[in-house]
């Protein structure tokens, strides 16, 4: 089943004395149930505008859009409460402790208190539930936020970039949450991101966006196999002069770890076994390396930066 469709979405912002801005340019996404799926591009791509569409925060120009199978915006108030989200830094009251904060919105959600002291532990924040929410890391924030997402147990749970702004400890922590959230075979997580660790890390599926369109969806293995490195791993018994060899055919060479070495920039393998076969010298190993999400990312993507 999907949990999420969107078909032919396109929007464009006015901007006063500039051009139009197209945030989204015919886009067609579609996710199913269960699991991580990370929503990934780069800033610019059209990620948060297609959220903020699919939550009825903004409405797109031209298209269809479905959470849970129901079309939205018009289905909106009836689907909304299987749905959580976090999409801007949470917003709490600075003097209230984090379970008072919980508890006053499970009370506006007509939620029992049993179910704040559950998301209190997904989190990992029941020990430190009494404590002033001023007083929190930020990353201790934005777990407190996912909390609040997971109060009406959602099918459906929307996080936009959860790790901005995080220290490394923080990152592994929500990145952690994440992996578990995807786990429990309750909650469907779709996780944008321009993380490429946190979604390689965490995420089953994945689609990644561009000028906005997504220009590729799967799972992430899947993905990754359509993609070449153009690099290779190979092992002579003369590195040395197998280097300056490939160095004048215009190849890149780099020293690996355990002594063998990766060609960047190959077209055709062959094409090293002839350099290396005119210089008098032979493989004993002739690998490619496999793409990594970023150098697939930024292929697909085509953004250097």
């Amino acid at each position: 089943m999907s949990v999420l469709e969107v078909r032919g979405v396109t929007k464009t912002y006015r901007r006063r004395g500039k051009p139009p801005l197209r945030a989204l340019d015919d886009l067609d996404l579609h996710v199913d149930d269960g699991g991580v799926h990370g929503f990934l591009g780069p800033n610019g791509s059209g990620k948060t505008t297609t959220i903020r569409v699919l939550l009825g925060l903004v409405r797109a120009d031209a298209g269809q859009l479905r959470l849970l199978g129901e079309p939205v915006p018009a289905a909106l108030p009836s689907v909304l409460a299987s749905v959580g989200a976090l999409v801007e830094t949470p917003l709490f009251f600075p003097t209230f402790s984090g379970r008072l904060n919980l508890q006053l919105l499970a009370e506006t959600a007509g939620v029992s208190r049993t179910r704040v002291e559950e998301c209190l532990e997904i989190v990992d924040l029941r020990e430190r539930a009494d404590e002033r929410f001023k007083g929190y890391s930020l990353g201790m924030k934005q777990r407190l936020g996912i909390a609040a997402a997971l109060l009406k147990a959602p099918r459906l749970l929307v996080l936009d970039e959860p790790s901005n702004g995080l220290d490394p400890a923080g990152i592994r922590d929500v990145r952690e949450l994440v992996r578990r959230l995807g786990a429990d075979g309750h909650t469907t997580v779709f996780l944008s991101s321009h993380l490429l660790a946190e979604v390689q890390q965490v995420c089953d599926h994945v689609s990644i966006m561009s000028r906005g369109r997504c220009v590729a969806r799967g799972r992430v293995a899947e993905v990754l196999s359509t993609r070449t490195s153009g690099r290779v791993r190979l092992r002579v018994d003369d590195a040395a002069g197998a280097t300056v060899a490939l160095a004048r055919a215009g190849h890149r060479v780099e020293r690996a770890d355990d002594g063998a070495l990766v060609v960047s920039g190959v077209g055709r393998p062959d094409e090293l076994t002839r350099t290396l076969a005119e210089a008098g010298l032979y493989l004993s190993e002739l690998t490619p390396v496999a793409a990594d999400l970023e150098s697939a990312f930024l292929e697909l993507t085509g953004d250097a930066a």
